[in-house]
């Protein structure tokens, strides 16, 4: 796959003291910089930036995959499967409601993998995936 380069993501916040409870407290993405206007974190090396724009926050509308309503527009980071697992353990044992439960999709499939899809408190749709295979991530 070659070296990664950080990805950049800028996305609606309702709230940027919610923005920061969620994904500096309870994701621990390290802040970087900020103004009164937004928040840099590191999402597991990637640039997200929470804009405050409430009229944009949130999710709409869903597709269907693989049996689940999965929120068109959403994010969130492809993680090692011992990583995902801690992280699932992590966000049940803080009650986060999870819109898609963890779980295993397309089993027996090239495609298979873990995924779990959440809200942040501003309503936007994570998803955080893993594969047993890491090299199966774009498979046909």
């Amino acid at each position: 796959m070659g070296a990664m380069h950080p990805f950049h993501l800028a996305f609606p916040v309702t709230s940027l003291a919610k923005a920061r409870a969620f994904y500096g407290d309870l994701l621990g993405c390290p802040e970087g910089r900020s103004s009164p206007d937004w928040i840099d974190f590191d999402l597991y090396g990637h640039q997200i930036v929470a804009h405050l724009a409430p009229e944009e926050a949130g999710h709409r509308v869903t597709s269907e995959v693989d049996g689940d309503a999965v929120p068109v527009r959403h994010f969130g980071v492809v993680l090692p499967m011992p990583e995902w697992d801690a992280l699932a353990a992590r966000l049940r044992a803080a009650a986060v409601r999870f819109i898609i439960e963890p779980h295993i999709r397309f089993k027996g499939q090239v495609g298979e993998q873990a995924t779990m899809f959440l809200l942040d408190p501003c309503g936007n749709a994570l998803e955080f995936k893993a594969f047993a295979d890491p090299t199966r991530l774009f498979a046909k």
